[in-house]
């Protein structure tokens, strides 16, 4: 069993040696996402001319997707999303914001495309740690960092009709990794000292954060094939 796990179980257990403990990293982490990716999925959901139900599906699909492919995937079952009534109340709650003020939400197109990053940068952080938590190795733990980061938005895009953000060309997984990496690296005993975990979180979120909007500003791609296609 990992160090770590048993605050994950009672997240007002206290971990030795830092000063704010993983249980609580995790789920504010975790919820503050949730929101943020929701309200992205919702505003999705109000262009495309969805209803209500419509809105709050892509709006929950968006903000939890991504957490409950990384806990499947990592064997964490009955996922947390499922077991917290506060995950399944976050993006109800955002999905019905953007609802009833999308004309609001509609004109905070950089806004939205900060607290998109910011999201990303959230999940792949929580996805990370929560992983390492389980035992998972280092290299899987910072792909299902990437996962929850990304998983959602891949969901949204799909049932929304859109090509998947990720697919076309934006450097938006590029980020995630690279926060979940430093995540990783952070908390696997590899540094001659061991740094606070929510000291740790912040600086991983700090890099995804940063990468991401430099990537929106500077326009940076990723390689995409030169040419007409053989097919």
């Amino acid at each position: 069993m990992s160090p770590l796990t048993a605050p994950l179980a009672a997240p007002d257990a206290p971990v030795t040696g830092t000063f704010l403990d993983v249980g609580t990293t995790l789920l504010v982490l975790d919820l503050l996402g949730i929101v943020v990716f929701a309200a992205s999925g919702g505003l999705v959901g109000v262009r495309k001319e969805l209803d209500l139900f419509g809105v709050l599906v892509l709006a929950g699909v968006t903000g939890l997707g991504g957490g409950l492919l990384r806990d499947v995937l990592i064997g964490v079952v009955p996922p947390a999303a499922l077991v917290d009534w506060r995950y399944l109340l976050a993006p109800a709650v955002a999905g019905v914001a953007v609802f009833a003020f999308h004309p609001t939400f509609g004109r905070m197109e950089k806004v939205i495309t900060v607290l998109d990053a910011a999201g990303l940068a959230l999940f792949c952080v929580a996805g990370a740690l929560k992983a390492m938590d389980y035992g998972v190795g280092p290299l899987p733990a910072a792909l299902m960092g990437m996962t929850t980061a990304v998983g959602g938005g891949m969901m949204r895009d799909v049932l929304a009709g859109r090509v998947p953000v990720v697919f076309r060309g934006e450097l938006y997984a590029t980020p995630a990794l690279g926060g979940a990496a430093v995540a990783v690296v952070g908390t696997s005993g590899w540094l001659p000292f061991d740094p606070p975990v929510v000291v740790v979180s912040i600086l991983a979120a700090l890099v995804a954060l940063v990468w991401r909007l430099l990537a929106v500003w500077r326009n940076w791609q990723a390689p995409l094939p030169k040419g007409p296609a053989s097919v």
